[in-house]
């Protein structure tokens, strides 16, 4: 047996942390109670009541009009149906300008660390204005100095006899919803694939092994047939300028506020992405450059083979924030008269005086994509993570 003294509880740490965790959480609880008891008398002196209901009561119906829609909507609809609409055109904007500011933010952040003096400097000038510039003043450039100050509809400028641009909107080929496209995009997808996996059998092939040869020609071909898929197999329709009415028909059509948004937080976001990026490559150690090159590998390989792997375990947790703040910015197209979810709700909340109601939509929705966009970036992390043997 031993003798050993024990040690008091209030001076043992393991006591005393779940202790100090007790007590975090009860004054968390007061807290919210107090808040929640406030609201209650608040809503019972106004009269009001918290409830829900009102979003899908048939004989409620919106009563506006929603000019981007996804989806079919009229101003008869339920105020369900408008918040969807809303949702819809949220993850749109929030989905494109996440891609968008990915591929020009590390097109940027690797152009400042050009070799060339003038890339580097004008990605340099980019970089600094568009960060050190409010969002906000961003937009309202794009939306006022340039999309409303493109040409009438009377006589719209034509770019490649494929685009059109007014002041109502950008009007762009797109393809068809048929069997001939859904093809296309089978063997585009297919191919791509293909050419993956030859790349990555292609990196482990000794330099002057004959099999470089015919991968080479797969790969070739698969790109050419690729390019075929994309020009003459999908069918494509092009918008059409018609001088009678005066309008534009077919072809996808972008309204001058979901442009504005996504142009400008693509191009605001991008320039953080580019810092990013560009921190990330450095973070790797000459070093790997020189193996790279003493390998035969030129700065296009060496970028893609050695040193952007690499360099990704260091770039993705300041992504994520960065794809973040684009997904809660985009609410910001409130200001432009985009109709996002923020737009819709704020616009119901004025109509049915439930402002509670619409502000824990908003607040649950942002917290939703911004949850799924964490857990996507988080798994995406953990593989790109080096693992030690």
């Amino acid at each position: 047996m031993s003798n050993e003294e024990k040690i008091p509880f209030w001076r043992d740490s393991r006591y005393l942390n779940i202790l100090f965790q007790g007590l975090i959480l009860l004054i968390v609880l007061i807290v919210l109670g107090i808040l929640g008891v406030n609201l209650v008398n608040n809503f019972a002196r106004l009269g009001l009541s918290f409830n829900l209901g009102f979003i899908f009561d048939q004989d409620r119906t919106a009563s506006f009009r929603i000019g981007d829609s996804l989806i079919p909507y009229r101003a008869t609809d339920t105020y369900g149906r408008a918040i969807l609409v809303g949702l819809l055109n949220s993850l749109r904007v929030m989905i494109s300008g996440i891609i968008l500011a990915f591929i020009l933010g590390v097109t940027v952040g690797i152009a400042k660390l050009s070799d060339n003096w003038l890339v580097r400097k004008i990605a340099t000038i980019y970089i600094e204005i568009v960060r050190n510039t409010p969002l906000l003043l961003q937009l309202f450039f794009w939306y006022f100095a340039v999309f409303l100050k493109l040409p009438n509809i009377s006589n719209p400028a034509n770019v490649f006899k494929a685009i059109f641009l007014c002041n109502q909107g950008i009007y762009l080929p797109w393809p068809l919803s048929n069997i001939q496209t859904f093809l296309s995009f089978l063997i585009i997808v297919l191919s791509g694939l293909f050419i993956i996996i030859i790349l990555q059998k292609y990196n482990n092939i000794q330099q002057f092994e004959y099999r470089k040869k015919i991968y080479q020609v797969f790969l070739i071909a698969l790109i050419i047939i690729i390019i075929l898929a994309l020009v003459w197999g999908i069918d494509w329709q092009f918008p059409q300028y018609e001088i009678q009415n005066k309008r534009i028909q077919g072809g996808l059509s972008l309204s001058p506020e979901f442009a504005t948004l996504l142009i400008g937080l693509t191009v605001y976001t991008a320039a953080f992405i580019a810092e990013v990026v560009r921190a990330g490559i450095q973070s790797v150690s000459t070093g790997q450059w020189e193996a790279a090159k003493s390998l035969g590998l030129n700065s296009v390989l060496a970028m893609r083979l050695v040193i952007f792997p690499q360099a990704l375990k260091v770039i993705i947790p300041p992504l994520t924030s960065e794809f973040l703040n684009l997904a809660k910015n985009s609410s910001l197209g409130v200001a432009i008269g985009y109709n996002d979810v923020y737009a819709i709700a704020n616009t119901i909340s004025n109509q049915t005086g439930k402002a509670v109601e619409m502000l824990l939509i908003v607040m649950i929705s942002y917290l939703i994509f911004n949850l799924i966009i964490s857990t996507i970036m988080n798994k995406f992390n953990t593989l790109v993570q080096i693992r030690e043997r």
